[in-house]
């Protein structure tokens, strides 16, 4: 399976169009660098700390440790489907490994793909919960392409009590599920009116035509202020800037993150600006680290432009909502997959998800 198609199934869109121009730049920093944690990776992408060990998956499902000095395999799940799964280490040490759709758009499902696991080091992944099997009893009520009950599960943190959060990106939603698989749909997120970018091709709508955009929800963090975090890639056309990061009441059942209404409710606009988000990472004093598969967004990529991607921190501002970003060692990241902050504010990030790749510190 090539990099379009698991970048298709990334998006859990059908693409169109040639290449994409730019997007907009932003303010770097010229006051940071990547250290590598762990090389000689194939296709490393989600990262998790427990202590002063960094926990990272690889293309084949495996998930390592390393505490710096000896590495050791934790587990490998099935159903990886040439994207490592997303990953996330609970603060009593245990890692879960979270499977996508994986295989070609629209054929069978992989078997253990969109499957949540519990990693038991020196013993087989217990199985906790089948993502796809639940939203097929829980269709999007704002899709726009494909079947509303599509699942591509993409984004996992692991709560205090035992619980997991998931966030799907193709059913655009935030889901809760306890250690016995019993699982509630927290958050809904709607589409947003974009304008199409320039340069698609003669396929596309004009430049500037409004278009109905799926959020895409590829990641889910907890901030230090204990409330829910999710990121948007954004769907077709994915235009640069327009993916939201959002913020959810713990606890809730049922809420709607709503881009026209972003103030209210148990989910609010938290940041705007981003372009294609696929991951998050809750960091110290409320900073959020924030990776962006391709600055200049996925279909860019796809498009055969730019692999660089983006990091930054999203400092905190007043009222609940995001003030100042800074991005870190601006150009050399080529398509980063994950990040994870340590308990004394370290950062790891992991590029790229397709290929030789490794897992870096950023010193910042």
């Amino acid at each position: 399976m090539g990099v379009r198609t698991r970048i298709a199934a990334v998006a859990a869109l059908a693409l169109a169009g040639s290449v994409l121009v730019a997007g907009q730049a932003d303010a770097g920093s010229s006051h940071s660098s990547l250290k590598p944690v762990a090389t000689g990776l194939n296709g490393p992408r989600g990262v998790s700390t427990f202590g002063n060990k960094v926990i990272y998956s690889v293309t084949d499902g495996s998930v390592y440790a390393t505490d710096g000095h000896k590495t050791w395999k934790l587990g490998t799940v099935p159903g990886a489907g040439g994207l490592a799964p997303a990953i996330d280490t609970s603060k009593r040490g245990v890692t879960y490994a979270l499977t996508g759709a994986g295989g070609e758009p629209g054929q069978p499902p992989v078997p253990g793909g969109s499957t949540l696991y519990r990693l038991r080091p020196g013993k087989s992944p217990v199985k906790v919960k089948d993502i796809a099997a639940y939203q097929a009893t829980d269709p999007d009520p704002y899709n726009q392409a494909d079947s509303p009950t599509e699942s591509n599960p993409f984004g996992v943190a692991a709560l205090n009590d035992g619980t997991v959060l998931v966030s799907d990106a193709a059913n655009n939603d935030l889901l809760r599920v306890w250690p016995n698989g019993k699982t509630k749909t927290v958050a809904r997120l709607k589409p947003r009116t974009v304008k199409v970018p320039a340069g698609l091709g003669p396929d596309a709508p004009p430049a500037g035509t409004p278009f109905v955009a799926e959020a895409v929800a590829t990641s889910v963090t907890v901030g230090s202020d204990g409330y829910w975090y999710v990121g948007e890639l954004r769907g077709f056309p994915a235009t640069p800037g327009t993916s939201e990061i959002w913020r959810i009441k713990p606890g809730s059942i049922g809420a709607v993150c709503d881009p026209v209404k972003p103030n209210k409710g148990n989910c609010q606009r938290y940041a705007d600006g981003y372009t294609s988000i696929v991951d998050l990472a809750g960091g110290p004093h409320g900073t959020l680290a924030v990776v962006e598969l391709a600055r200049d967004s996925w279909l860019a990529f796809e498009s055969g432009g730019s692999t660089i991607g983006a990091l930054f921190l999203q400092y905190p501002g007043k009222h609940h909502r995001a003030g100042y970003k800074r991005e870190l060692v601006r150009g050399q990241l080529n398509l980063p997959g994950g990040a994870a902050f340590n308990r004394w504010g370290g950062l790891y990030v992991s590029a790229p998800v397709f290929g030789p790749g490794a897992v870096y510190k950023v010193k910042y």
